[in-house]
């Protein structure tokens, strides 16, 4: 119990010093934190492209649907418990022969690859409102694409889902601020990895320096091995009980 009480003791002074090892290097943990800050900050205002969401939102409702030879009339309130409709006009949206129509009808310059990443659905808080959201480096041209699709889509659906009605309730318009990249969270992760960093170095180098700074040091560690002599710091002004001995001049010579 003992020996457990003095490694209990040990440790805690181990903590002690590691939090005075840090509280000695705050200024260098300050600068760290804002240089990282400052390097993810001008990185994101920089080399990040600014991109713009634009949505419109359509009404969609069946009530009746054909499964084999059998028409089965749904209730919009099941509809909406399940989201089913909707999931089905996301994936009309994200086809391909819909994609393509979109491309053509709006003369737009990309693939069905590229128009396919920037095109995103789902419902509005579980309704059956669907919830179309292009995101484009133009505002202009997101809000364009987005209301394209807006023009095909219900055609498209009410061709292949028999029973079906869509109907547009908002057109996008084009957006005034980027959805991306958030320029204040960047910059306060940049200040977040400068300061774990900068304190990791820090904690590696008192875990790595072996200098022996006091003599209690080394009556603890080394019980069985006396002490002989002790050797004070003379440039700390710390000097403790030891004493040393200076050249200075008066005015009868040199003492």
């Amino acid at each position: 119990m003992a020996n457990e009480t003095k490694n209990n003791n040990v440790e805690e002074i181990d903590l002690l010093k590691l939090g005075k090892a840090l509280w000695n290097r705050a200024w260098v943990l300050v600068i760290c934190s804002i240089v990282g800050a400052a390097l993810a900050f001008g990185y994101t205002m920089c080399f990040i492209t600014p991109m713009y969401q634009a949505s419109a939102l359509l009404y969609v409702n069946n009530n009746a649907l054909d499964i084999g030879n059998t028409r089965v009339s749904i209730s919009n309130g099941d509809l909406v418990a399940a989201n089913g409709l909707i999931s089905t006009y996301e994936v009309i949206l994200k086809s391909r022969n819909t994609m393509e129509a979109v491309i053509e009808d709006g003369g737009l310059p990309y693939t069905y690859e590229q128009l396919s990443k920037m095109v995103s659905a789902g419902s509005v808080n579980d309704t059956a409102v669907l919830k179309i959201t292009v995101t484009n480096r133009n505002p202009e041209m997101a809000a364009h694409i987005t209301n394209t699709i807006a023009r095909i889509l219900p055609e498209r659906i009410t061709g292949i889902v028999e029973g079906s009605s869509v109907e547009i309730v908002d057109y996008a318009v084009p957006p005034t601020q980027p959805s991306s990249p958030n320029t204040m969270k960047n910059t306060a992760i940049g200040a977040m990895l400068g300061f774990v960093i900068s304190a990791a170095i820090v904690v590696l180098r008192f875990l790595m320096d072996s200098t022996i700074r006091e003599e209690e040091y080394l009556l603890e560690t080394y019980r069985d091995i006396p002490v002989l002599s002790v050797i004070p710091d003379l440039t700390s002004d710390e000097g403790g009980s030891y004493y040393y001995y200076k050249k200075s001049k008066s005015k009868g010579g040199n003492n």
